[in-house]
Formats: structure tokens, C-alpha cells, sequence
């Protein structure tokens, strides 16, 4: 008999433990479905949270003014427990990766927390149909992070900590910026705050980066390509083809920009120095590096990044190009406006760039101290515009990986400054 009652008791524990987790999901679900803004809901695998859900979120186009019309927002909502922590991710492109069922982003990793991820107005499953440009802004955009967190803190009543990666970081600072007590920490990873649609810090940074000996060989393959360019361009035009590629400029322009940006690319994604052929390289090797490093696709006209093209010369900024050392042998007297002449839209090449949210930006900064931590690499381009002004704060803090590149995150600092980013952030959440 005292075998049964034992098993009976486990019998009873795994139901009981059944039927809480499966409470828990429907409460979840019910609740995700009580909310009016919310037009869908579906679940999605997970192996490293209890639950996850795709739903889709109604937002005005311009929420000055509702009347004006509404697209749906994709949202990722990853549930631990309404006890925990919640970390919103303000992603600055597409949302579709956060739907693996092994991610997780590295705060909601840390801090075991929920993490509400939201795709970016006019990316991918979050574009309006039309797709009227006007309503493309920054203060839109954080409108929509408003207005998602202030719906979702009826679920999650817990602290709340904003991250971004990149454009994904500008938005987090922005939305500070706009909305400074809708969450209680915001970490913004690699985030540029440009000045203008060519914003002239990043090109003297790449006369400067890393070591004068580094420096040479990326400029030294930069000029090889140049001088093969007879040889080289015809390839290089087969292979737009065969991909489908079509540009607003000639395609001897286009492999010079290619040339140009290899650089700025080389040095944002971290690539290792030892990867650079030699300059006696064949044919084949200096263009498939230049491929690798350099894909021309960024160029197309109908690109899928489009949507931050747009923002980007409109109020976001962007960088320029140092033509100047490869003067001799570019079909291009100036690199000056390519970003409109080559990457936006038709009707809105002639847009012209609005500083406005940069100094918004920059002020707010300035005149506070909310709790942030900027995180940068060393070698990163973007580096160059970003807020490492930033002295004597209580609460703001920036840290720069030595070498670090785009990729830096908080696990990729050193030990002790990894250990100092975590210890703040663990303190700031009680």
C-alpha cells in the first residue's frame, strides 16, 4: 500500500504541476487576447522561454492625428512569469529572427525576463499598404513603443529595461529621449546619434583606427581592386545580374562605391586583418573578398532597407565617403548625396535632411541623468557619431570594447567592465 499512496502522490503532483502550467499559458493567452489593440495571436516554439507568442498590434499611422488611418505592428511577446522583469526591445529593422525558437536577447538572458520585441514601423510584416513615407518618423516611432509599453504594463507590472542593437539602439535612445519614464533602464548597443544625412565624423575616424600598419592593407586592397577595375568589372557586372540587381547608376559606379564602402564594412563587422589577400592575389580571390566584405546589393534601388534609407536622410543621418586617397582611378568626381540619388525612393530624392531630433536628442542628454548604458566598439565606424561626449554622469554610463567591433555587447567587454555593467544593472532593477 505504501507503494500505491506513493505513487498516487506523484500521479497527483504531475497533474497538479500540469494543470498550473497549462493555467498559467491560458492565462496568458487570455489576457493577450483581452487587449483591444491587439487583432491576432499565435504561438510560437520556444526552447528557452515557457511561452512565446507572435501578435499584431493596431497602430495609428499618425498618432497626432488617429483619423488618418492604422497598419499592424508585429510584436514578439516571450513569457517567464509576470513576476519578472520585462525588457523591451526596440528593434530598429525587421523582426523576423526574434521568431527562432533558441533566441533570446542577452539582458532578457541575463535577468531571466520577459521580453516584449517589436518590429519597426515600415519593415517587413509592420508596413502600411500604402506605404505613405510622410508618416515615417522618429516620433512616430517611439509613439508606437508608447504606446505598446503602456498596454503591456497592465500585464507586466515589473521593472522595465529598453535595448536596441544598432538602429535598434538609436530607437532606444530616442524613446528615452520622447517618453523618459515609460522604462526604468535603457541600453543602447552600437547607437550613432549623426548630425546629418553625411554626417563628416566617420570618415576621419577611419584615418585613425586600429593601427597605422592595418590601416594600409585595407587601403592598399581598396586601391587594387581600383587598378583591376577592367578586369574585374565585367565579372562584377555578371554577378548583379545573375542576382537580379538593378541600380539607379551606371555599374562602373557602382563597383566604385563598392570599393568605397568596403572600408567602412570591413571595419564595422570586425573582420580579421588575416582575411585580406595579398595584393598579388588572382582575380578571383580580390573580388570574391571584395563580395564578401562589400555586397553590392546594399546599393539597389529596390533594397529591402529602404524603409531606413528613408529615415536616415530624413532625420536619423548617415556617413559619408573619403574619396580622395582613390581619386585617380573612380568614374565618380564626387561621392557627395548618394544616398539620395541611389537609395531612396524616386519622390524623395530631393528630401533634405532635419536636425531637429538630433538636437532633441543631444539636449536631453545634456540637461539629464535617466539610468543608460551605451555600449561601443573600439574599431566601429559608427563609433565616431556616437554619445562617448558623454562625461561625469551619475547614471549614464558608456563603455567601449577595446577593438570591439558593431558586435560589442555587454558579454563581449572585458571582465571587470562586464562585471561593472552587470552589477548597475541588477542594482537599478531593485
Amino acid at each position: 500500500m505504501k507503494k500505491l499512496r506513493n505513487y498516487h502522490a506523484t500521479f497527483l503532483l504531475l497533474f497538479l504541476c500540469v494543470t498550473v502550467s497549462l493555467s498559467a499559458q491560458n492565462n496568458l493567452l487570455q489576457k493577450l487576447n483581452k487587449v483591444s489593440a491587439i487583432t491576432e495571436v499565435k504561438q510560437l516554439e520556444t526552447t528557452v522561454f515557457p511561452e512565446k507568442y507572435v501578435t499584431y498590434f493596431t497602430q495609428p499611422l499618425d498618432h497626432r492625428h488617429p483619423e488618418k488611418g492604422s497598419f499592424r505592428q508585429r510584436i514578439i511577446v516571450s513569457h517567464v512569469g509576470y513576476d519578472r522583469p520585462t525588457v523591451l526591445v526596440t528593434e530598429g529593422y525587421g523582426a523576423t529572427y526574434a521568431l527562432n525558437p533558441q533566441y533570446r536577447e542577452e539582458l532578457s538572458k541575463l535577468l531571466n525576463a520577459n521580453m516584449i520585441f517589436v518590429e519597426y514601423r515600415y519593415f517587413l510584416e509592420s508596413t502600411p499598404d500604402p506605404k505613405d513615407w510622410q508618416y515615417l518618423t522618429a516620433e512616430n516611432s517611439a509613439d508606437d513603443l508608447h504606446a505598446i509599453t503602456t498596454t503591456f504594463k497592465n500585464i507586466y507590472s515589473g521593472k522595465w529595461i529598453a535595448t536596441g542593437i544598432s538602429k535598434g539602439g538609436q530607437t532606444t535612445l530616442l524613446y528615452r529621449t520622447f517618453y523618459p519614464d515609460d522604462v526604468d533602464i535603457s541600453v543602447p548597443y552600437v547607437a550613432p546619434l549623426c548630425y546629418a544625412a553625411e554626417d563628416g565624423r566617420h570618415e576621419p575616424f577611419l584615418r585613425r583606427v586600429s593601427t597605422a600598419e592595418d590601416r594600409k592593407k585595407v587601403k592598399d586592397f581598396q586601391l587594387e581592386t581600383l587598378k583591376r577595375k577592367a578586369t574585374l568589372l565585367p565579372v562584377f557586372e555578371k554577378y548583379c545580374q545573375d542576382k537580379g540587381y538593378n541600380f539607379r547608376v551606371p555599374i562602373e559606379e557602382i563597383y566604385d562605391y563598392s570599393v568605397l564602402e568596403y572600408s567602412f564594412a570591413f571595419w564595422q563587422w570586425g573582420t580579421p586583418i588575416s582575411y585580406i589577400p595579398p595584393v598579388t592575389a588572382s582575380d578571383e580571390k580580390i573580388l570574391a573578398h571584395l563580395l564578401s566584405i562589400s555586397e553590392p546589393s546594399y546599393f539597389t534601388s529596390n533594397s529591402g532597407e529602404t524603409s531606413f534609407f528613408v529615415q536616415a536622410a530624413r532625420e536619423l543621418g548617415y556617413y559619408g565617403y573619403d574619396i580622395h586617397p582613390f581619386k585617380k582611378y573612380l568614374s565618380i568626381k564626387s561621392s557627395k548625396g548618394y544616398l539620395h540619388r541611389m537609395m531612396l525612393p524616386e519622390e524623395l530624392k530631393d528630401m533634405s535632411f532635419d536636425k531637429t531630433l538630433s538636437r532633441k536628442i543631444k539636449k536631453y542628454l545634456k540637461e539629464n541623468d535617466p539610468k543608460m548604458i551605451f555600449i561601443y566598439g573600439e574599431n566601429d565606424p559608427w563609433t565616431a557619431a556616437g554619445v562617448t561626449w558623454l562625461k561625469e554622469k551619475k547614471n549614464i554610463h558608456v563603455f567601449i570594447q577595446p577593438g570591439g567591433s558593431h558586435r560589442a555587447r555587454i558579454n563581449t567587454l572585458p571582465e571587470a567592465e562586464k562585471e561593472q555593467v552587470i552589477t548597475l544593472i541588477k542594482e537599478w532593477m531593485h
